[in-house]
C-alpha cells in the first residue's frame, strides 16, 4: 500500500523501533534522533515512558510519534505500520528490538507451554511478521522512489547459540531470530534491502537486573575480555553505524555487540 494521498513523503528518514519506550530501544530510538532521524517509538504498556522516549528524541531536535502495539498480535501490527505510514509516508529503517524473558526461570524439563508460547511469540512469530509487513510496504516505496537503501535490524542475543537450560524458550527464540535474519537478508537483496542481526551481550537494563551481582561476578573474573558491563547506548551506536551506511556491502551479517563474549579461547 503506498502512502495516502494526503500524507506527504517525508523528506529524511524515519526508523520503526519496537520496544523503543525504555531500556535498549530507548537509546536506540535517541541514537537515530541526534542523527536526525525520526523516530516511531512502539510500546506495549508503559505509556508514560513512551512519553518520555518521545521527549527525548524531540530534544534532540528529531520528529517522533508514539505508537501502542504488541507485535505478537497480528490486529496491532498491522496498526503499528500503519500508523508510521499515516505519520511520516515512509519507514526507512525497522529495528525489531521488542522482546520478553520468560517470567519465571524454570529447567528445561519444567518448562510449561504457556512460557514458550508467550516468548516465542513476542521474540520470534511477532517480529518475523512485522517484518514481513514493514517489508512489503518498503518494495513499494524503492519502487515508486521514495525511499533508498531501506534497512531491517534484528536484535538478537548471545543466547542464540550460549546455552541457558533454565530459560531454553527465551534461547530458542533468539536462535530463531538468527535464522530469521538470514532467510530475509537472502529475500530482500535483490529489492536493496539489507538485513543485519546485532547480539547484544551482558547489557544492563530491566532485564539482566535481577541478576547483577552474579553477573558483576562473571565479568570481574573475566567473562567478557573487555571488563565491564554493557551499555544500552553500546548497542544503540551499532544501529546508527548500520543505520548510516556503514555496512552498505554487507546483510544477513551477524554484529556481536558483546564485550568480546563470542570468542573462544583455552
Amino acid at each position: 500500500m503506498s502512502p495516502p494521498e494526503d500524507v506527504p513523503v517525508r523528506e529524511g528518514p524515519v526508523a520503526l523501533v519496537t520496544g523503543a519506550s525504555r531500556g535498549i530501544g530507548r537509546a536506540i530510538a535517541v541514537a537515530l534522533a541526534r542523527k536526525g532521524w525520526a523516530v516511531v517509538i512502539n510500546y506495549v504498556r508503559n505509556a508514560r515512558a513512551a512519553e518520555e522516549a518521545l521527549g527525548q528524541v524531540q530534544a534532540c531536535g528529531a520528529q517522533g510519534l508514539t505508537v501502542q502495539a504488541d507485535v505478537a498480535q497480528r490486529p496491532d501490527r498491522e496498526r503499528l505500520v500503519d500508523a508510521a505510514m499515516d505519520g511520516f509516508g515512509r519507514i526507512d529503517l525497522l529495528v525489531n528490538n521488542a522482546g520478553v524473558a520468560p517470567l519465571e526461570r524454570r529447567d528445561i524439563l519444567e518448562t510449561t507451554e504457556q512460557s514458550y508460547d508467550r516468548v516465542m511469540a513476542a521474540n520470534l512469530k511477532g517480529p518475523f511478521f512485522l517484518t514481513q509487513a514493514v517489508a512489503r510496504r518498503m518494495i513499494e516505496l524503492v519502487d515508486a522512489g521514495a525511499i533508498a537503501s531501506p534497512k531491517i535490524v534484528n536484535i538478537g542475543s548471545v543466547s542464540a547459540y550460549a546455552s541457558s537450560p533454565n530459560r531454553a524458550e527465551y534461547c530458542l527464540s533468539k536462535a530463531g531470530v538468527g535464522m530469521m535474519t538470514r532467510v530475509y537478508a537472502h529475500r530482500l537483496a535483490e529489492h536493496g534491502i539489507l538485513v543485519y542481526e546485532l547480539r547484544p551481550g551482558i547489557i544492563r537494563t530491566d532485564m539482566t537486573g535481577p541478576s547483577r551481582d552474579k553477573y558483576d561476578r562473571l565479568i570481574g573474573e573475566g567473562l567478557t575480555p573487555v571488563r565491564r558491563w554493557g551499555e544500552p547506548e553500546d548497542v544503540a551506536a551499532a544501529v546508527a553505524a548500520v543505520a548510516e551506511g556503514a555496512l552498505s556491502f554487507s546483510t544477513g551479517e551477524v554484529i556481536n555487540v558483546d564485550g568480546g563474549f563470542h570468542l573462544h579461547r583455552l
